[in-house]
């Protein structure tokens, strides 16, 4: 394979159908499947995500599957046997929300979303349904004053075009998401 963009995708959306069922026999589902190139050596980033829950996927379930994955790659019919980097991770805050189940997981965190036809909003996750969301959103305030919230806002989740965690470095204390999951850092094991 020349790594053409378009062989580069294929390729990927080809790798995803075949190690899916590696990933779910570990109780995750593959988020993603990324491919890149250079020369005659290639990247395979494979992103892997709990289906439900707020927990994120830990160390020690990212280091199975990525062994689990690199047999199955070392098993596969149509590799081109090109040497590759094997990367594995879970779903981080840089990803975008792009799922119910991605809200759910950030929930009592800071999130910003895109709005479509309105103004973008950055608040509180505060509640996840099944067809939308609850932000608390955060108002403008002064340089240096305590941060003011707004009423909450229901966004069904078809007017949602983008969404994103906020990462906070010193949440206020007494904001009501003490009983929150606090932020995670992906997951994250190599193999060559």
């Amino acid at each position: 394979m020349s790594g053409k963009p378009e062989e580069t995708q294929a390729e990927a959306a080809r790798l995803a159908d075949y190690l899916r069922p590696t990933v779910a026999a570990h109780g995750l589902i593959l988020e993603d499947v990324e491919i890149r190139r250079s020369a005659d050596h290639r990247a395979l980033h494979v992103v892997v995500d709990r289906a439900e829950g707020t927990e994120g996927v830990d160390l020690d379930t990212i280091a199975e599957v990525s062994q689990s994955v690199s047999a199955a790659l070392d098993a596969d019919p149509h590799d081109t046997d090109a040497p590759y980097d094997l990367e594995v991770s879970s779903f981080g805050v840089s990803r975008p929300l792009t799922e119910p189940r991605h809200w759910r997981r950030n929930l009592g965190r800071l999130v910003a979303a895109n709005i479509a036809g309105d103004e973008n909003i950055t608040g509180r996750l505060t509640e996840v349904t099944d067809d939308g969301v609850v932000l608390v959103p955060q108002l403008p305030v002064k340089k240096g004053m305590k941060p003011k919230t707004g009423e909450p806002v229901r966004v069904p989740f078809d007017q949602i075009r983008r969404g994103r965690v906020e990462v906070e470095f010193n949440r206020p204390a007494g904001d009501g998401t003490e009983d929150f999951v606090d932020l995670q850092v992906d997951g994250q094991a190599e193999e060559a």
